[in-house]
């Protein structure tokens, strides 16, 4: 209990201290024009009060991350809270707030316009098709993983009328709801659906934190760093704990998102609140997660066995878990964290490259027409990839979150250098998740697969490599400068 109320405090102390810092540091003015007004077009660009995006944003970047990903972590130990905490102050806060400014201060510019500005034209050709295929591939696994969980309460998938089949009935339904939101205005059905949703999901956490903390269940402490997972061999904390538990730490999904309520902020010293705040509060949610997954199973080896014999179903666990200890109202608010949280994220992914496309072509999004042309393809990929095996989708999608998180740092890093700010900040972070991203892409068993010592030598060398062609960077940078 004493390290899981540590990591509450600091988390809490963090948008305080450091949050209060970084705004600092980027100098937020409240004065300054921001482009909900400035480019007000009453589709995408519209001023929102503060409370409706932090929820909106908290609910945009949760998906099913702060939820089934600490769960997941939690197999390993209480060194879960450990990268939740640290991870989400030094890493995700920071890369979702100074990302989310940096794409205000740009007019509200999707990632890949931004990582272009300031990693050059060839990252932002790369960065384009990479982030519209992430955000496609995000629509796809939160059609797919809320479709099977109504499929099973339901008790069917298919839906029967008269003679008249319909296969993947529910898959359907969460298609034709993205479709709606992502083509009406920001505020029609987003802005006024999202904060009850984002809502539910902190009454849920704060409910078991009550849990936690006046009832029967023992959190474990963190004595020591060991991988307590039961395949701890296959599966070693670094780079796979990094890669597993990614929204409630950092997550270059998130930086896709934060344009969406950069263009709806009414001014600078907002940001604090919607991007740093939102990013520590699903910290918590994460950190709440993964101590109740560890204390409700009776420790961590409970847990690995639980779920080994549930086919580490993640969503079996949190189902289990809401209803025991929060009854029937946990078994509402569970329906609404595993189901309408990722779909949330999932319209919200399609919105992304809707805007991301629009910003590729610089096409105006006032034109209904203007913004079918450019979903229809969108949803015809989405939908060829649910037909694919999940596994296989699933596979990738973890890596690919984190490696654009890693580009994500690398264009902060830019940034500060260029704004004469200390680099300390994000060069860090950059390096860390450089390595882990290119170590899990040698060894994992889903990626290349080369032995643990190679493996580990390439992500080193290519770290290094990529760190000097940053540097390269800067230095042309300054010399352009001058």
């Amino acid at each position: 209990m004493i390290t899981f109320l540590i990591c509450i405090v600091l988390l809490v102390g963090a948008y305080f201290a450091y949050g209060k810092y970084l705004e600092r540091c980027f100098g937020a003015d409240v004065n300054r024009a921001v482009p909900s007004k400035t480019h007000f077009d009453g589709v995408d660009y519209i001023p929102l009060p503060k409370w409706k995006t932090f929820l909106i944003q908290l609910l945009n970047i949760a998906g099913l991350g702060p939820i089934f990903g600490a769960v997941l972590g939690a197999t390993y130990g209480p060194v879960a809270f450990l990268w939740i905490t640290l991870g989400g102050i030094f890493f995700g806060a920071m890369h979702d707030y100074l990302s989310g400014m940096i794409s205000l201060e740009n007019q509200g510019l999707s990632l890949p316009e931004i990582v272009g500005k300031y990693l050059g034209i060839g990252v932002k050709q790369l960065m384009r098709a990479f982030t519209v295929f992430l955000m496609v591939l995000v629509g796809a696994v939160f059609m797919l993983g809320p479709a099977e969980i109504i499929s099973g309460m339901a008790g069917f998938s298919t839906l029967q009328i008269g003679s008249l089949s319909i296969p993947s009935f529910w898959v359907w339904v969460i298609l034709i709801y993205y479709i709606l939101a992502t083509l009406l205005p920001v505020d029609k059905i987003i802005g006024k659906v999202y904060p009850l949703f984002g809502a539910a999901l902190l009454i849920m956490a704060l409910g078991l934190l009550g849990v936690l903390l006046t009832g029967k269940y023992t959190i474990p402490e963190l004595t020591t760093l060991n991988n307590l997972k039961t395949d701890a061999a296959q599966f070693p904390i670094i780079p796979t704990l990094f890669i597993t538990i990614a929204c409630g730490a950092i997550s270059g999904f998130h930086a896709t998102q934060s344009p969406l309520m950069a263009r709806c902020l009414r001014n600078e010293r907002e940001g604090r609140g919607v991007f740093f705040g939102a990013m520590i509060a699903e910290s918590l949610i994460a950190l709440i997660w993964a101590a109740i997954g560890m204390a409700f199973f009776g420790g961590v080896t409970g847990l690995n066995e639980q779920l080994a014999a549930h086919g580490n179903n993640a969503g079996w666990a949190v189902d289990v878990i809401s209803k025991t200890t929060l009854g029937k109202v946990g078994g509402i608010l569970a329906l609404l964290g595993v189901v309408a949280a990722p779909i949330s994220s999932g319209d919200t992914a399609f919105r992304s490259a809707r805007l991301i496309i629009a910003d590729f072509l610089h096409l105006e999004q006032r034109s209904f027409l203007k913004r079918v042309y450019i979903c229809i393809p969108l949803f015809l990929v989405g939908y060829g990839i649910t037909l694919m095996d999940f596994d296989v989708v699933w596979r990738y999608f973890a890596w690919a979150n984190q490696t654009l998180a890693v580009a994500t740092l690398w264009t902060i890093t830019v940034w500060l250098h260029m704004r004469k700010k200390p680099i300390i900040i994000s060069l860090i972070p950059a390096l860390f998740m450089t390595f882990i991203t290119s170590d899990y892409l040698f060894t994992s068993s889903q990626m290349l697969n080369l032995d643990e010592t190679t493996g580990a030598i390439c992500g080193g060398i290519l770290t290094l490599l990529i760190f000097g062609a940053v540097i390269l960077l800067m230095r042309k940078n300054e010399k352009s400068a001058a």
